[in-house]
């Protein structure tokens, strides 16, 4: 199997996200950021960056618990509270989707984990309305490129400072930036259901997957390349099929072409256009 170093600069990481928020909220006019504070090392290192970048005083950190969320959790988002200083808000999301729960009894869990995903994008675009600033992203490279997210909800941002660090990058600027211990260590859960983690969900580590994600996308290997280097056949295949399958996820809805300048297709001007 070839060598896959996952190491990055993380004083340069540290200095180019923190650089992109900054300059990605302001260009729009505004100078604060809402984040959804899960109590995971994902939503902590955001937080981290935005209070690094703009201050503290102008980043809003929402937790959002459901009445079976972990108080764990609640606790290790109260630690990146505390450790960066931001202003924090507490909004319990049971009120709003039990009713709808009680509407629909035969609801699985995964139904239920993408409504409470999606009931915390309310509250986080009502508090960017209430607070003047921009829904900052926490999802990492792993999950964007795997489609582990709900669209419309943890998938929904204006700005991603971390969507391009794999988890095991996630971990190793989270350390470097002084995100507690305890959370950068600790089993990652998006905390949908008691028990639930995110990689008994997924059939695999993170770190596995992102020694194959690398070699895949940012190397550019064939699936059976990567088999060819030691990668099980079925684990090849069952990334690729989970990569395939959830495009759609990271793509802007597709528009039916009618005109000569379709939006998305021949309308293609820079976020920065006019700026």
């Amino acid at each position: 199997m070839p060598p896959i170093d996952l190491t990055i600069d993380t004083a340069l990481a540290r200095r180019i996200l923190t650089d992109f928020i900054r300059s990605e909220i302001r260009r729009v006019g505004l100078q604060r950021a809402v984040i959804g504070l899960s109590g995971g090392v994902d939503s902590a290192l955001s937080c981290f960056l935005a209070a690094e970048a703009l201050g503290p005083d102008h980043v809003l950190a929402v937790r959002m618990p459901y009445r079976t969320s972990s108080q764990e959790s609640l606790e290790h988002a109260q630690l990146v509270i505390e450790a960066t200083g931001a202003q924090a808000l507490t909004v319990d999301i049971t009120d709003m989707v039990e009713p709808y729960f009680a509407r629909f009894p035969e609801m699985d869990k995964r139904r239920r984990g993408n409504m409470m995903a999606r009931a915390r994008m309310m509250v986080l675009y009502d508090q960017s309305a209430a607070f003047g600033g921009l829904v900052v992203g926490t999802s990492n490279k792993t999950e964007i490129l795997l489609g582990y997210s709900t669209l419309y909800g943890d998938s929904a941002y204006a700005l991603n400072p971390i969507g391009d660090l794999y988890k095991t990058q996630v971990w190793q600027l989270a350390a470097a930036m002084g995100v507690p211990d305890v959370i950068v260590h600790k089993a990652p859960t998006a905390d949908l259901w008691q028990g639930q983690t995110d990689e008994q969900e997924l059939g695999f580590s993170y770190r596995e997957a992102d020694r194959l994600l690398y070699l895949l996308v940012d190397r550019r290997y064939t699936p059976q390349e990567c088999v060819e280097e030691g990668f099980d056949e079925g684990f090849v295949q069952a990334v690729v099929q989970r990569m395939r399958r959830n495009h759609f996820k990271r793509l802007l809805p597709p528009i039916a072409k009618l005109s000569n300048r379709t939006v998305g297709y021949d309308f293609l001007y820079l976020r920065d256009w006019g700026t």
